[in-house]
């Protein structure tokens, strides 16, 4: 017995020796797995009647096979090699289909599955491929700021943990960035970790900006193959702050130079167009050719209307960039003449001028007792009515707040000037004498019967308007008398009398004084009379032409017509006389 099994021992070494030759129609295999998932791989041999056992192994670089697993046809049982890289992670099914968990990189290999019978060897081989994600790729190391017209480094694109490795491309505004020499340097390494064997991508960019590179966005991306295919992720963007020189300088007047007056203060404000702008700027002044350094605003103060010219302002370092503004200050000036308080004596001529003089037109008002007037006012002969509270105001309609005024105060006297008037009442039982007073300051009146010489104090006084007023007494005389009036103020004492009948006498009235209100009445009445009566002649002189033409043509006209007329005219005095009965 034992020489028979001797030889069917050495048949299965021989089988297995010799199962590294492939049988027709079993090609490549390959398994593709994403890092950290199972790798499973099916035995691609139908599994033989006499099957004794199934064996997986994998091929070291050298050739040289390494057995993993074992499992018995008959035993039902399965074994696994001690081998340290796949300890815990193998799992071989009943029908010899082999599973490895957490796929690696060095799962990379050329795994074979080999069932065995006693009379042969049956091979099918199998290639493992692991691929792993790369991170999203990021911008790092970003400079913070990029020059116009200077070759800079722009930052570096990272991505890492990736297998096989990837590749990395830079994008301006999602544009593809090519190599140029002097204007894109681009420089890409890789790294792999001698543990992990993960790669590690990096990509560094030289950039040579312009203007136009303003807000624009950049970004990368990094393009890896996977189980399904290849693959690219993108960074996020990154923008750049970009310094160019300043090419042009403005500069700003505060407040609107158009609005600045005399007593406000201006602030000049210099730009540049640069990025960053200029810190500091020279400000040159009307009349001064050195300028005065500063940071971007320089301050007037109080100014006045010398200050009017223009005003400039340049870089420090590059004094022809300059740019100018014309500053006008604006002025009024208004001088009353006469003002303040003014005394004058009725009848007097009082001249009054309001001169201006300002920086553009300016619009003249005047006021009397907060009323407006329609002109200057002009005294050649002062009455009463003329004094008050006059205000010449001026102001310029453009600049806020620009205003100028002076007042005079008009005081107008006048010595006491008296008429007395009587009438008799309709009944004749009494009579009404009246003393009209004028002057200013206002008169005391006093009323005394001469012979008797005393002061009537029962009177009727009216309200003192314009200079005017008058008292009244009413009497009922039973013989003749004498009334006196006497009026009186700081400039003169005058009196009047005035004789009266006894009751029962009959006498001729005296007119009452006609106040100017009631002139300016009687004035415009009389006026819209003449009015009334030039309307009354024109509509006159209409009708005669009218008249004149009918008749003219009426001359021409057929008998008929004549005939007509005529039996019109008589129908016309039938109605006329018809009517004159009915009424």
């Amino acid at each position: 017995m034992a020489s028979k099994a001797a030889p069917s021992c050495r048949l299965v070494f021989c089988l297995l020796i010799s199962a590294a030759v492939l049988r027709p129609g079993l090609g490549w295999y390959t398994v593709n797995s994403a890092y950290g998932d199972t790798i499973i791989m099916p035995c691609r041999v139908d599994v033989p009647q006499n099957l004794m056992f199934g064996k997986w192994k994998y091929e070291k670089p050298d050739g040289s096979p390494v057995f993993i697993a074992f499992r018995s046809s008959t035993k039902k049982s399965v074994q696994y090699d001690d081998v340290p890289e796949y300890k815990d992670r193998l799992n071989l099914s009943e029908n010899y289909t082999l599973s490895i968990s957490n796929a690696k990189i060095s799962d990379e290999k050329r795994f074979v599955c080999m069932l065995v019978t006693e009379d042969d060897v049956f091979e099918a081989p199998t290639v493992v491929k692991v691929f792993k994600q790369p991170s999203k790729p990021e911008i790092v190391s970003k400079a913070p700021f990029l020059e116009t017209d200077k070759l800079k480094k722009l930052g570096e694109c990272i991505s890492k943990d990736s297998y096989p490795d990837g590749n990395i491309t830079w994008y301006r505004n999602g544009k593809v960035l090519q190599p140029l020499e002097g204007a894109v340097v681009i420089i890409f390494r890789k790294q792999m970790d001698s543990v992990t064997q993960l790669y590690t991508m990096t990509s560094s960019l030289e950039y040579k900006t312009t203007k136009a590179d303003i807000q624009m966005p950049f970004t990368c991306s990094v393009t890896y193959y996977g189980p399904s295919g290849q693959k690219t992720v993108y960074s996020e963007q990154a923008v750049f702050d970009i310094y160019y020189p300043t090419e042009q300088v403005t500069i700003q007047v505060l407040p609107s130079k158009n609005a600045i007056k005399e007593g406000d203060n201006i602030t000049l404000k210099c730009l540049g167009n640069g990025n960053p702008p200029p810190e500091e700027f020279l400000f040159y002044l009307p009349g001064q050719p050195e300028g005065i350094r500063s940071s971007n605003t320089y301050t007037l103060t109080d100014v006045k209307r010398n200050a009017t010219g223009d005003y400039k302002c340049s870089l420090v370092d590059k004094k022809s960039m300059t740019a100018s503004a014309a500053i006008t200050v604006h002025y009024l000036d208004l001088s009353l003449n006469p003002s303040g308080e003014v005394t004058k004596q009725i009848g007097d001529a009082l001249p009054v001028s309001c001169t201006i003089s300002a920086s553009r037109n300016a619009t003249v008002v005047w006021m009397k007792d907060n009323v407006k007037l329609r002109s200057s006012p002009s005294f050649s002969s002062l009455h009463y009515q003329d004094a008050g509270n006059y205000v010449c105001e001026t102001a310029l309609q453009e600049v806020e707040g620009l205003k100028k005024r002076e007042s005079l105060t008009l005081i107008v006297e006048g010595k006491p000037q008296i008429k007395m008037t009587k009438k008799t009442d309709p009944s004749g039982l009494s009579k009404t004498i009246i003393c009209h007073v004028e002057g200013f300051p206002k008169p005391a009146i006093q009323w005394t019967i001469t012979g008797s010489g005393s002061v009537i104090n029962q009177t009727e006084e009216s309200p003192y308007i314009n200079g005017r007023y008058y008292s009244k007494i009413i009497i009922s005389p039973e013989e003749n008398v004498t009334l006196t009036c006497t009026a009186e103020n700081q400039l003169e004492r005058t009196v009047n009398s005035l004789n009266v009948s006894a009751i029962s006498i009959p006498e001729h009235d005296e007119a009452d004084e006609i106040s100017d209100e009631n002139k300016e009445k009687v004035n415009d009445q009389a006026k819209l009379i003449v009015g009334i009566v030039v309307g009354l002649l024109l509509a006159a002189l209409v009708a005669g032409v009218v008249y004149w033409l009918y008749m003219k043509k009426s001359k021409t006209a057929s008998k008929h017509v004549n005939k007509d007329l005529g039996n019109m005219e008589e129908n016309k005095k039938l109605e006329e006389n018809n009517h004159k009965t009915e009424a």
